[in-house]
């Protein structure tokens, strides 16, 4: 049977590893100040990031309805189908995850109480763990499905899913462990166990939301997770079934599923940055645009750069503010002449 150990993540990590989870810190790390700055607009993000992670999550289990019907059940409508009742209930799983003051650790009561919020009343065996074996198929191009993957058997899952939550809190309590990493072990062993007859890549989805905000990223309230992972479906599912292989010897690599979770998380930054442009762009003054884009740099760019960045701000304008900038100590100079590049202290 699988070992549940996470204490090897306190070894140094691979550089391709620690150089994007370095970048994912430096993004929230501007997203903090960001938030700090405008709040509004980032509730206006969130409303409609509830709405896509719904669509996104249901959609990659094959759950899908109309826009303006989803957008009704988020708003409060009453579930008409089966399939509705499901959609609904992963929205009633967010909006506890994302209330004020909302502290759930990972254990598997909460982990039954997310399955519960998505079968409630549709299954007999919501929030329950499976009671018979199952296995993951798979369907080539010709139409011929096969066994992908053998989860845990029925027998065996209660004390695989112990096991898991356990060497999560040791993991926890362990400061040099990366807990972004972390968060990507964790479930893949989720979904290696696959405890319930059903919904185990949403129940995986809800996890990893509320992992990620317990290890301080909150980037899935702004923008949806569960989407991006939806848009790159295929990567999510190789992903998977590469850091599969050997799990039940424990002779798995996790690598391709915390790339794959790293590179989701940055391409969820990048589109923050996107919205946030959008919303906000015009309402602020040009000479703060290259303040805040000089701020949010975390490498050293030139003037050149700093201008194609902002082709709506004269070359005058980011010369002032670079002045300024290096007089109060907030920005160095690199080099000189055409070789000059900028950098925030």
């Amino acid at each position: 049977m699988h070992r549940f150990d996470y204490r090897a993540l306190a070894d140094c990590l691979p550089a391709d590893l620690a150089n994007i989870t370095n970048v994912v810190f430096d993004l929230r790390a501007r997203n903090e100040l960001r938030q700090t700055r405008e709040p509004s607009e980032f509730e206006r993000l969130k409303q409609a990031a509830i709405v896509e992670s719904v669509r996104g999550s249901n959609a990659i289990e094959g759950i899908v309805t109309t826009k303006a019907r989803l957008e009704e059940l988020v708003s409060g409508a009453a579930p008409k189908t089966h399939g509705e009742r499901e959609i609904l209930g992963y929205k009633n799983a967010l909006q506890e995850m994302y209330a004020p003051g909302f502290k759930a650790d990972l254990s598997e009561d909460y982990i039954l109480h997310l399955h519960e919020f998505l079968f409630g009343g549709i299954s007999d065996q919501a929030g329950s763990y499976k009671r018979d074996n199952n296995w993951i198929q798979q369907r080539d191009a010709n139409g011929r499905i096969s066994v992908r993957f053998v989860p845990v058997s029925a027998a065996d899952t209660p004390d695989a899913m112990e096991q898991l939550v356990m060497a999560y809190r040791e993991a926890c309590h362990d400061s040099s462990i990366n807990k972004l990493v972390l968060v990507a072990y964790v479930v893949v062993d989720f979904l290696c166990v696959h405890p319930f007859e059903d919904g185990n890549g949403r129940v995986s989805r809800l996890l990893t939301t509320m992992l990620l905000q317990r290890a301080g990223f909150d980037i899935c309230r702004y923008v949806s997770i569960e989407g991006m992972i939806d848009e790159h479906k295929a990567g999510y599912y190789d992903a998977l079934k590469e850091s599969s292989v050997g799990w039940h010897e424990s002779q798995n690599d996790y690598t391709p599923f915390v790339l794959y979770l790293l590179q989701i998380l940055y391409a969820c930054y990048r589109e923050l940055d996107r919205r946030y442009a959008g919303g906000t762009l015009e309402r602020v003054p040009k000479a703060k645009r290259v303040e805040t884009l000089l701020m949010e740099l975390y490498v050293p760019a030139s003037k050149a750069e700093i201008c194609s960045r902002l082709p709506e701000v004269s070359v005058r304008t980011v010369e002032r503010v670079l002045s300024r900038l290096m007089k109060e100590g907030r920005v160095e100079k690199i080099g000189t002449y055409r070789d000059a590049r900028y950098r925030r202290i």
